[in-house]
């Protein structure tokens, strides 16, 4: 359903974006694969970068500006992207009452600023050579519902502050764009991603657990199908919208 199509996923040395980038190569699709480290992706990718004429490696900081119009205005054509960076600060993830302002605008300014940068480029490169274009951002549960802070009892982690306002935002900035370029050529929309497992300690996990129909946190590869439907050409008609993908967590 994606043979063809040549895709640029942004964040592409992280699991998530990882783990798309081979589920698009193994659909036939070219892959232009950017992260802030170059070398990380090139070990990542090693051996698929020799056997797999249609992967490409690219150092990106999406949160320059004029780094990425660059880098956009030079790739040649796109049929879709994927913004899966998640751009944070060293004391990213404190709990409510230790999140300095400084801390908060910081972090809201590089995870959420960034993606409204790459949000706009894209828009930019369709306008420009009014190709369609399919545009796909993660947000999270946690964009659509408040924290379930009982999971994270007797645990030493939280769910950030920063993470609840970046990810709600993302889900309308996603909208906006939308509406505002108004073309059916020109689709941008939202999956929102129950828990991914990375390590958590087991008494969160059996506590997430309860929360969902069984299945619990979710690799990354429960994820890229929904990513790929909405790149193809079977979501032709989707445009703005959030897709939930937790196993019921939500409910």
């Amino acid at each position: 359903m994606l043979e063809a199509k040549r895709i640029l996923v942004a964040g592409a040395g992280g699991v998530l974006g990882a783990t798309l980038v081979n589920a698009l190569l193994d659909t036939g699709a070219a892959v232009l694969a950017t992260d802030i480290r170059l070398e990380g992706l090139q070990n990542i990718f090693k051996s698929r970068e020799i056997a797999d004429g249609e992967l490409s490696l690219h150092n990106l900081d999406i949160s320059e500006a004029s780094a990425l119009n660059e880098f956009l205005n030079n790739c040649g054509q796109l049929d879709g992207a994927v913004n899966c960076t998640y751009p944070r600060n060293q004391k990213y993830g404190s709990h409510f009452f230790d999140v300095t302002l400084a801390d908060f605008n910081e972090n809201v300014a590089l995870h959420l600023g960034s993606h409204f940068q790459f949000m706009q480029s894209c828009a930019a490169k369709f306008v420009a050579a009014n190709h369609p274009f399919s545009l796909v951002n993660i947000s999270s549960i946690y964009g659509a519902i408040a924290p379930k802070f009982e999971i994270y009892q007797n645990t030493p982690m939280t769910m950030p502050v920063e993470y609840a306002a970046i990810k709600s935002a993302l889900v309308h900035l996603t909208k906006y764009t939308a509406a505002y370029v108004s073309d059916s050529d020109f689709r941008v929309n939202c999956v929102s991603p129950g828990g991914l497992l990375d390590g958590q300690p087991q008494e969160f996990l059996d506590a997430y657990r309860a929360n969902t129909f069984g299945t619990g946190m979710l690799d990354a590869k429960d994820i890229v199908g929904t990513i790929m439907f909405l790149l193809s050409d079977h979501s032709k008609f989707l445009n703005g919208q959030n897709i939930i993908v937790d196993d019921g967590f939500s409910l």
